[in-house]
């Protein structure tokens, strides 16, 4: 793989006309749409205005294999590990309502957890099985101390973030993977955050489900998500609704099949919107292009500068409690700052960022330059 140095990132900055208007500095929330991928959409929608489903280069099948694949080589999955779904929410949902727990079971989720990994198991307490939270630590390392005295002998399901959504810190996915193992919970992991900003091996962390959605680190279109199913526990998640693309041969509708597609496709029920898929893979084609590894170090290289920044001007870094942990993501106080005012002001002078637990968040991509970070650090050092 090349280096770095070899990456033209005035190129890919120009490849993102939101630069013209905005500092985009929210993309743990959502991403705005670049050139390359938009040009692929165009296209699209051209030889489907021409040609209809017969449209050239874009068969159904052939762009959904194509996501498949490219997410295969990224998470290190197995063939027939995926479906393509709509958000996070609905992924969880399928991952709950299809596991069998017992009254007395319990459930461990993160503090302080965003709410497609809160609400999905809600329903849960109404069968008598235990919700319960595992404290946020300072820092990664202690983590699996707080998991290991939450999780008890009736705990059957672990659902948490591979990255915290408000301060950005990164769990020790694989220690936690190998606790689940020992006692035997089921691992399931809120991938949104994660995929695309650390670099996450499946396998390696032992996950059993997960769910995320596209429009964040993987540039993806709004509305579009992925639930992952390991093989060896695709037997074990009961499908909870049933569609034309549930079962083998889908392409056969007479007569009815009874049986289930071997993969967990079985979960992505009937037809998805061609739209977003070929937006999603245009967009996994061109971080592919630069290298997802170059992608995750450039994020960190635009963090650390806005930090180091941010730092100097007086700011409180969560980050700073993890400094050998590298995020993407920035959540900044200072004292006597009213964050949520903050928030609005930079907004008001075209920098988009959010307010999170009465922090600014920041998380800059690859299409930000160094000008507008040190733009950013000088607005907020004036605030």
């Amino acid at each position: 793989m090349a280096d770095s140095v070899s990456v033209d990132w005035e190129k890919i900055q120009s490849d993102f006309p939101v630069n013209n208007h905005l500092i985009w500095l929210n993309n743990c929330g959502t991403t705005p749409l670049g050139n390359p991928v938009r040009e692929s959409v165009n296209r699209w929608l051209d030889e489907y205005q021409r040609r209809g489903a017969a449209a050239e280069g874009f068969s159904y099948l052939g762009v959904k294999a194509s996501i498949h694949h490219r997410l295969e080589k990224l998470l290190r999955a197995k063939q027939g590990e995926f479906a393509l779904v709509h958000h996070t929410a609905e992924g969880m949902n399928f991952i709950s309502h299809g596991l069998a727990l017992d009254p007395g079971d319990e459930i461990l989720l993160l503090e302080n957890e965003y709410p497609s990994n809160v609400y999905p198991w809600e329903h849960w307490r109404e069968k008598g099985v235990l919700l319960r939270t595992v404290p946020m630590t300072a820092r990664p390392e202690d983590f699996p101390a707080a998991f290991a005295a939450a999780a008890g002998p009736r705990t059957r399901v672990a659902s948490l973030s591979a990255v915290h959504w408000c301060t950005g810190m990164p769990l020790p996915l694989e220690a936690i993977g190998k606790l689940c193992a020992e006692r035997g919970i089921a691992w399931v992991v809120d991938g949104s955050q994660g995929v695309g900003l650390v670099d996450l091996d499946v396998k390696a962390c032992g996950i059993h489900y997960m769910a995320f959605s596209a429009w964040k680190w993987l540039l993806g279109p709004l509305g579009l998500g992925v639930l992952y199913v390991s093989r060896d526990r695709l037997e074990s998640l009961n499908p909870i609704f049933k569609g034309t693309e549930s079962v083998p041969q889908d392409n056969e509708y007479l007569p009815y099949k009874h049986a289930w597609k071997p993969s967990a496709d079985r979960f992505a029920i009937s037809t998805g919107s061609m739209t977003d898929w070929v937006y999603f893979d245009a967009s996994l084609i061109y971080l592919e292009e630069i290298g997802f590894e170059r992608v995750r170090n450039r994020i960190q290289v635009l963090a650390r500068r806005l930090s180091d920044g941010l730092r100097e001007a007086g700011y409180d870094l969560v980050s700073d409690a993890f400094p050998g942990m590298e995020t993407g993501i920035v959540a900044a106080s200072r004292s006597g700052l009213d964050s949520a005012r903050a928030v609005k002001v930079l907004k008001e002078r075209n920098i988009i960022a959010a307010e999170r637990l009465g922090r600014v968040r920041l998380a800059p991509h690859v299409y930000i330059s160094e000008k507008q970070i040190d733009r950013v650090i000088t607005e907020m050092a004036a605030l």
